[in-house]
């Protein structure tokens, strides 16, 4: 089989920051980490549903609504995938999740979508952490540029 484009990136020197990862028809996959792989220990999973559900509200309830296709947790627990229309620009996503993690990171009050009614695992939730985790990433994506976006290579 093929090699998926994501097992091409060199994990080992891959730091926390926001990444281009594809295109694909009329759509883009940005890579948020917030871990270093296999060097820092993943996030807690009550942290990156929290995180998830908070980031996806505010994007499906900003300007650029109608350009947010998907956000979710990856499975190694490093990060997420931020997937936008291609109307969307770099500079755009970037200021977007950079709006979003903190309003993550200040949020107050009952997390959205948080019942039994509304989620297939509403009891696996860590606000105090969830906020944290954002915090660190409002920090590390402040100068964030466009041509940052490129994953690093050795």
């Amino acid at each position: 089989m093929k090699k998926i484009a994501s097992f091409t990136i060199d994990h080992t020197i891959l730091p926390k920051g926001m990444y281009l990862s594809r295109t694909d028809m009329n759509t883009v996959t940005y890579d948020i980490r917030c871990r270093r792989p296999n060097v820092e220990e993943v996030m807690t999973n009550g942290a990156i549903h929290t995180l998830e559900h908070l980031f996806a509200t505010f994007v499906r309830n900003s300007d650029a609504s109608d350009k947010i296709i998907y956000f979710g947790p990856m499975g190694c627990r490093t990060g997420f995938y931020f997937i936008t229309a291609d109307t969307l620009s770099g500079d755009d996503a970037i200021s977007l999740t950079r709006e979003a993690l903190a309003f993550c990171a200040a949020f107050e009050g009952e997390v959205p979508g948080v019942s039994a009614e509304e989620c297939g695992n509403y009891r696996d939730h860590d606000l105090p952490t969830a906020k944290k985790e954002a915090e660190e990433m409002v920090k590390v994506l402040e100068n964030w540029t466009e041509e940052k976006l490129a994953y690093p290579t050795k």
